[in-house]
């Protein structure tokens, strides 16, 4: 019986990868510490009006100043979706 021929397959190349061009951050460096800097000053915020029994950071906003204190702390982690 005769032998049939073998045929030999080309390699399989990837197609080039597309990047989008429109929105291209490679360099970001500056996440972590703009992160690190919120939930620091959101904690500090919170424990500054525990501190002082709610005289500061800002007395007009009373009991608001938690929840500014947690908003800083909301951005940080906002900001920590950035980290690559």
């Amino acid at each position: 019986m005769p032998k049939s021929r073998i045929r030999k397959k080309a390699d399989y190349t990837p197609p080039p990868s597309r990047q989008p061009t429109s929105f291209k951050m490679e360099n970001r460096s500056w996440v972590a510490p703009v992160m690190l800097a919120m939930f620091l000053i959101g904690l500090a915020w919170i424990v500054v009006f525990y501190v002082t029994d709610g005289s500061l950071p800002i007395d007009a906003l009373g009991n608001w100043n938690i929840v500014v204190g947690f908003g800083f702390i909301a951005a940080g982690f906002a900001v920590s979706t950035q980290w690559k």
